[in-house]
Formats: structure tokens, sequence, C-alpha cells
């Protein structure tokens, strides 16, 4: 029977459906799809080895999960990934505000409406694109808020005590029962909070006030609970009543390494009830980065067709991350995001852009000085430490630019030694030549036209015979933006000096400002 058919509580027992909780849901559905090789996490890279097969082993253990790592590492896109292990839809008693289950109601409302209209029950069905709930942990986030609280005014309303669960308005927690509930930054929730998700963890066993609603568990753990609250809170439930609401949860906590130190900690206890810990990291190779930021980067469908990125340039927009993971003028406790390489890569795009823009350039390549143009979003990506706020945001951002040239330089062409003897011949000899014996300015303007730019590094002929030597299967198209890395990289190694003024980049030879001076 389609579900579109099944409208009562009669027709869905008629059909066959059995209940069963979200963690034997997730576990159910991730064995037939490693049994039938589907994919699972899609655009998840660079955790196919790692990340990816702890996660399987926690939904296969039925954990709640702990993802902890620095910034930028896909935490919560992997917990919004596990709706694809979900069924497409549930049935739930229709007006319920916590999903009840029709076959296993926990609310009063539903155990109401089905005593009072028995298998003629309405039920609608819930798609699992609407079962993901999710809060950022602040400072400010209450009980009340996650959990739930008396409500007053319908108390009032509807003429009931305070003693009457009727009165309770629920928080997020229950409202999103039967559901994946994640808590991004798990440490930034005060005390207190965490301490009200140790029984909803272990027990179920959640305080509104008067009111105690608890799980069923096993008996050891649950006096171990109520001996918890008599020492920890003083707090035994005398007024009120208890209320058994089974919430079925899966949970998912987010948490950065860091922020144990920062703003606050996971408290022990907590800490303890969470059943996986698994530990997130960065991309390892210059491959994988580029796949997620090509994957992720927003760019404008004209930008595609009208700039085209060298693959050179996208291996060094990536290693100015990986050199920024590594400086010393940047806090690496505080991490650096991949969040940074996606925008940075739309700042060059959005560079290359303007200039043709500006150039009256249909169409134009990614130039290495373009980079000039991510230094925003490098800037607002790192924490410094002390000696990088010394050298300035910029500045900093600016010698990452350089050190990734420097670093990627070795892998084709050959390396530029410190130290040689005089008379040794070097590959780039006659490159540094032709800046001695041509000492007027080799100007790259950042608004040259692109003819004008080929034209400009072509007059350096010794480059041509450099790629000509080392690089000869590359594309005229791409040419052009090596040469100009090469030229860089030269600057980097002490062999020739570039400097920046106003209206672009000028190189000459190492020497050069100095004999101008005199």
């Amino acid at each position: 029977m389609k579900i579109e058919n099944i409208k009562t509580l009669l027709q869905l027992k008629e059909s066959g459906y059995q209940s069963r909780s979200i963690k034997d849901e997730l576990r159910d559905n991730l064995i037939e799809k490693i049994k039938n090789k589907e994919p699972i996490f899609e655009g998840i890279h660079g955790y196919e080895n790692t990340v990816i097969p702890e996660f399987q082993r926690a939904i296969l253990s039925r954990h709640n999960i702990n993802l902890l790592g620095l910034r930028g590492q896909a935490k919560t896109r992997l917990a919004r990934l596990m709706l694809n292990l979900l069924d497409e839809y549930i049935p739930v008693v229709e007006g319920s505000e916590i999903n009840d289950d029709p076959l296993s109601p926990i609310s009063r409302y539903a155990k109401e409406l089905i005593n009072k209209k028995g298998d003629d029950t309405p039920i609608s069905w819930m798609h699992r694109s609407e079962r993901f709930a999710e809060k950022l942990a602040t400072p400010d986030v209450t009980v009340a808020d996650i959990i739930g609280d008396v409500d007053p005014i319908k108390a009032a309303n509807l003429k009931l005590s305070y003693a009457d669960d009727r009165v309770i308005h629920y928080g997020m927690i229950p409202r999103a029962n039967r559901c994946i509930f994640v808590i991004n930054e798990l440490p930034d929730l005060q005390a207190r909070i965490q301490v009200a998700l140790f029984n909803i963890l272990q027990e179920g066993d959640i305080q509104i006030r008067g009111f105690k609603l608890r799980l069923p568990s096993d008996l050891q753990a649950r006096i171990q609970v109520a001996l918890f609250n008599i020492l920890q809170e003083g707090d035994i439930q005398i007024r009120g009543f208890k209320l058994r609401l089974p919430l079925d949860m899966q949970f998912v906590f987010t948490a950065n390494p860091e922020d144990y130190t920062n703003r606050g900690s996971i408290i022990t206890p907590l800490k303890d009830r969470i059943g996986s810990q698994i530990l997130t990291h960065y991309p390892d190779d210059i491959e994988t980065a580029k796949l997620i930021t090509q994957q992720e980067a927003k760019s404008d469908l004209r930008q595609k067709e009208s700039i085209h990125v060298p693959e050179l340039a996208k291996d060094l927009l990536e290693q100015i991350v990986f050199e920024a993971r590594e400086s010393d003028f940047i806090d690496e406790k505080s991490g650096v995001s991949a969040r940074l390489s996606i925008t940075a890569f739309e700042n060059l795009l959005s560079t290359a852009e303007l200039r043709a823009l500006k150039a009256g350039d249909t169409k134009t390549t990614v130039r290495l000085s373009d980079f000039l143009g991510i230094i925003p979003a490098i800037t607002g990506k790192v924490e410094l430490v002390y000696e990088g706020e010394q050298e300035g945001a910029a500045q900093v951002a600016y010698n990452l630019i350089g050190e990734a040239v420097k670093s990627l330089f070795p892998e084709f062409f050959p390396k530029i030694e410190k130290l040689r003897k005089q008379d040794d011949e070097s590959p780039y000899d006659s490159i540094v030549s032709w800046f001695f014996n041509n000492p007027e300015a080799f100007e790259l303007l950042d608004d040259l036209h692109d003819k004008a730019y080929k034209t400009l590094l072509e007059s350096v002929s010794p480059l041509d015979d450099l790629l000509g030597e080392y690089q000869p299967n590359l594309s005229q198209k791409e040419s052009y933006f090596v040469k100009e890395f090469v030229l860089w990289a030269l600057v980097e190694h002490k062999l020739l000096s570039k400097y920046r003024f106003t209206e672009g980049l000028q190189f000459k030879d190492p020497y050069g400002s100095f004999i101008s001076d005199l």
C-alpha cells in the first residue's frame, strides 16, 4: 500500500508497518547500503580510511557521537549526511508536538487521541528531510530552550495547575523526537546545561521544574542517576509527578579541542555518556584539498565560461593553506579552516574577472599576480599569534603566497641551491642575466590587457628555454602563469627582486634598486 493511501491507524496496521528506533533505523539502512555498495557519505573527501570507518562503526554500535576537530573539518556536514540513512518517510500521529509513533505513542496528546478515535486516529507522514534538528551552543542557551519549561500562559488558558503535564512547553530536544539532533560547539554550553543532558543520554530523564520525565533503562544506572540528583543537585522530587517520556533520539555533538581551554569544556560525566568520540582532520594532500575546494566554491556561470584557471594556480591556492597551517605566525591550535581555500578561490576568480572587465577582455586566464586579491580571504580566516600581530595580518598573508610558491617550485623545476660554487652553472642564470642586461623596469600592471601581459612575459626569452627543457608538454594557455611562477620563485630565492607599487608589480635583478639609488 502506498503511503499516500495510509491515513489512519488501522490502515497503518494493515500495511504491516513495524516500528523501530532511530538508531536501529540508521544501523539497518547503513548495513543495506554497504551490502549494495551504495554511496553513503557523498561529498566528504579525505576521510575514506579514517573518519568514515569510525563513523560507520559508531552507527552500527547505536552510539551517540562526538565529532572532535578544528574548524572547517566538515563535522556538521558529516552529521547532516546521516539523513541519507533514514527511511524516506515515517508515520506520526497527526498534530503531535513530539512526532509520536502511532504504534508506540508517548505523549498524553497522542495517547488520548488514540483512546478516543482508536483505529480511526489520523496519521501523517514525516519526510527524512524534516528529521534533522541543529542547535549552535552559545552561553545564553537555557534548559528551557533545549528541554522545556512550564508555560504559565498555557496553564492560564487551559485553566490547569502547574502540576499538570499539559502545561509543559516542550523544548528543542523533545520536539526532535525520532530525529537526529546536533549540538554544535558543545563546550560552549554552560556546565549546568550540560548536566541537563546527562540523563537524556544515559537515562532519558528530563527535569522540567516539578516534572520528572524518565526513560526506561537498567536498574543499576537508574539508581546511580537518582543518587546523582541527590548528591549533585540536592533535589528530591516530592512535588509534581513522574511522566514517562521515552524519547527516541540520535545525538551528534561537535566540538573544537581549542574550546577546552578558550571558552569552556565538555564536563567529564557528559563526555563519559557519549558513545563514540571521533577525531576529524584536514586534507592530507593537495589533490584532496583541490577536490573539496572545487566542490564547495560558488562561482558565477559567467566566471566559469570566461576565466581559465591553470592547474598550477589551483595547486598554489591549496599550498597557501598548507603553509598557513605550518606558519609560526598563525595559531595552529585554532586551525586554518577549509573555508579559507574556498573563499580564496572565489576571490581569485573575482580578481581575474574585475581585471578583465577593466581591461575590456572578454576572456582571461588567472595570473599569479591575481593572488594578491585573495589576501582579504586569508586575513579573515586565521588567528595570529603575538609575532603575527606584530608582522601584520596582510603581510603574513602576502608572505604565505611567497612561501607556497617556494614550496611548489621544486616539483616543476630543478631545486635552487642556497649555496653553490661560483663557477657552477644554474638553469636560471640566463634569466637572471636577462634582468641584469635589461635594467629598465619590468612591470606587471594589475590592469594589463591579456595581449600586453603575454607580450611582456614573452620578452623574457630565457623563460621559453627553461619551460621547453623542464615542462615541454605545457600548453601555451598555461605557460604564461608558469612563467610568472618562475619569476616569483626566483624572487623567493633572492635571485631577483620584486616590488609592489600602487598599480602592480615590478621585477628587477637582485641589486636593481641599490644601483638605481646610486
